[in-house]
């Protein structure tokens, strides 16, 4: 795919989807600006890789790295604020803050600065179907079927569909993802967790459920593809392929060679051990695999992770890597980079 922009601001650029984002316009000869908020984090992910400029900010206030928005040809927001708020609690004032309001300053900077074209990191929170359907981009979740950080994500959104209506002569348009994994999650996200759960035998059982797990490469490829041929206004779904946990725990453990947990967990027992993990969170500040929030997520999304991409394969030449391929090149760079023993 042949790209038609030079420089590019990329937001939540540490992040799995944001550094995989960034190396995917360099490789393509593509300037890039990457807003972090730890300028030593930004070192670590990118350890000086020529044709990046990091630039220290943070969504809850775009005035202070605005100048950097000038000269960029799009803007890709890839940042949100989700992990603490699956940790317990209540969060809601910071999800307003960084994914709600924090979206509509940074359309409104990025178009003070001459920026034309933006491309916003929705989900596949912002839509819902019936257990076992095909869903695709037309089936909206309504606000009062939505918890907390669902809710942010379609607000953020309504956020940029107003400022299209306002504001004719930019473009935008929307790209969903699934759960996410791949290579350079130094976060770690939920995924890079439960893999290194797995790798070291932390997992007491098997979760119910079911996901929708894509590479975090292939949602960096669907990024600039909508960047370029994207229809303004238009949702892209970028999932992936739907797994249960049943189907995905053994594949990690087979392909890392451990054994793995065959008993699913009773609903009781997921609440239990989510409150004790909720209270080490707190204590120790370390991420965790189960919340409160994730277990009432995972049972009440059971069977809704199967997507229609037709859209997005017809629009935007999308296509997925086997998901095979995507745990070995995750673990592959666990054990590289001394997060986990080699083989």
């Amino acid at each position: 795919m042949r790209l038609n922009f030079e420089t590019a601001l990329v937001t939540g650029a540490t992040g799995l989807l944001g550094n995989n984002l960034v190396r995917a316009l360099l490789a393509q000869g593509v300037r890039v600006k990457a807003l972090v908020r730890s300028h030593a984090k930004g070192l670590q992910q990118f350890q000086n890789l020529p044709g990046v400029e990091l630039v220290q900010g943070d969504l809850g206030d775009v005035g202070s790295f605005a100048a950097a928005l000038r000269g960029c040809d799009v803007v890709f927001h890839t940042a949100a604020f989700f992990r603490e708020n699956y940790k317990g609690g209540s969060h809601w004032d910071e999800l307003q803050r960084i994914n709600v309001d924090g979206t509509r300053r940074l359309l409104e900077q990025a178009y003070a600065a001459g920026v034309r074209r933006f491309v916003q990191t929705s989900s596949i929170a912002v839509l819902n179907g019936e257990p076992g359907s095909l869903i695709d981009e037309t089936q909206s979740r309504p606000l009062h079927d939505a918890d907390d950080y669902y809710r942010s994500k379609i607000l953020a959104d309504e956020q940029v569909l107003s400022f299209l209506d306002e504001h004719p002569a930019m473009h935008a348009c929307f790209v969903l993802p699934g759960w996410m994994w791949g290579p350079a999650d130094i976060g770690p996200t939920s995924s890079g967790q439960l893999l290194m759960d797995v790798a070291h035998g932390r997992l007491p059982g098997l979760v119910p459920g079911s996901f929708s797990v894509v590479d975090a490469r292939d949602v960096a490829q669907a990024q600039m593809a909508a960047a370029v041929r994207g229809r303004k206004g238009e949702r892209y779904l970028a999932a992936g392929r739907h797994m249960t946990m049943r189907e995905l725990v053994p594949l990690l453990g087979q392909i890392m060679g451990v054994k793995t947990p065959t008993r699913l967990l009773p609903t009781p027992l997921l609440f239990a051990l989510a409150y004790l993990q909720e209270g080490y969170a707190r204590i120790s500040g370390k991420p965790i695999l189960l919340s409160l929030s994730t277990v009432r997520l995972m049972l009440r999304e059971a069977e809704r992770t199967r997507f229609n991409h037709s859209k997005s394969e017809r629009e935007l030449g999308l296509q997925f890597r086997p998901v095979e391929q995507t745990l070995c090149d995750t673990l592959a760079w666990y054990r590289t980079h001394g997060w986990l023993p080699t083989a």
